[in-house]
């Protein structure tokens, strides 16, 4: 006998915290680098106090991140501090030690940044792009990334994100990889096309979404539905976790809806990219499927 299934379209906005069990995240792993991301030590990099005062200054060159050893009290540090706050440039702290460990050699003083590959976009600016496509029709489709830390993962998501037509990926400031040499290379030019902007937490862009009337999908193991089974033709938002923890458990708890892709394996889960894609393409198919009625 044939089985149907009924698409999920929500007659109302459910509650924030969606009827699934808990699971708390891993945390964060201390033997990691000390630099957010962890790779491109090289050519992306910028060592010294005033190397990085001074391309603050200038504003020709994207920050990603900006790492002072701890303990340092140059007078000039508040300068620094002052702009890489104007630029909304994230600060991450480092003992001395790990930094001498990590550059060898290199003079650094106490102060390294990491340029970006391409210019974030400012959140608020791009969320407001995004809601003003709720009720069009062509709906917004958007991606948060829960903590992606592998650049070329990170790349190969920006890649089908740039085909499938995304309006716009959300990244956590800390402990996820940015826009890196690496992840520009990996995405093959989508850089350049997809919008990303950082946010400070994921939880209020979570909030700020729904304000929006954006449906937030969180995709997780425990996922009370198929993929297939969410009307992706709703203005939506695709939330996907880490390639070990997977979604936090505060940004599971505030999804409206969590989906599962159906694994037969032994392996129990998909690479993240090959998830973001599964997911993003059933979206496409949906909305084109739509579209010609």
């Amino acid at each position: 006998m044939k089985t149907t299934y009924k698409k999920l379209k929500p007659q109302g906005r459910p509650g924030h915290r969606p009827d699934v069990q808990r699971r708390d995240a891993k945390p964060d792993d201390p033997a990691g680098s000390v630099f957010e991301g962890g790779e491109d030590k090289g050519s992306d990099m910028i060592y010294g106090l005033i190397p990085v005062l001074e391309a603050l200054r200038a504003g020709r060159r994207a920050i990603d991140s900006i790492t002072i050893a701890e303990g340092a009290r140059h007078v000039r540090l508040q300068d620094l501090l002052a702009l890489a706050r104007q630029a909304n440039v994230p600060i991450h702290r480092a003992p001395r030690i790990s930094l001498d460990r990590s550059l060898k050699e290199i003079t650094h003083q106490g102060v390294v940044a990491r340029t970006a590959a391409a210019r974030y976009q400012d959140a608020d600016e791009l969320l407001d792009l995004v809601a003003a496509k709720v009720g069009t029709a062509q709906p917004p489709l958007v991606l948060g990334l829960d903590g992606i830390e592998d650049p070329r993962n990170f790349g190969a998501i920006l890649r089908t994100a740039e085909c499938t037509g995304v309006d716009g990926v959300f990244i956590p400031e800390r402990r996820a990889v940015g826009l890196t040499d690496t992840v520009a290379k990996a995405a093959a030019g989508a850089v350049e096309y997809v919008p990303i902007a950082r946010v400070t937490n994921l939880v209020r862009l979570i909030e700020q979404l729904k304000e929006r009337n954006i449906w937030v999908v969180g995709a997780a193991a425990e996922g009370s539905s198929n993929y297939t089974d969410w009307d992706w033709t709703l203005s939506s938002a695709i939330f996907l976790g880490s390639e070990g923890a997977g979604l936090h458990r505060l940004v599971r708890e505030r999804c409206d809806k969590l989906v599962r892709i159906p694994v037969l394996g032994r392996l129990g889960s998909l690479n993240v990219s090959v998830a973001a894609g599964v997911l993003l393409y059933e979206a496409l198919r949906q909305r084109a499927k739509a579209a010609t009625k």
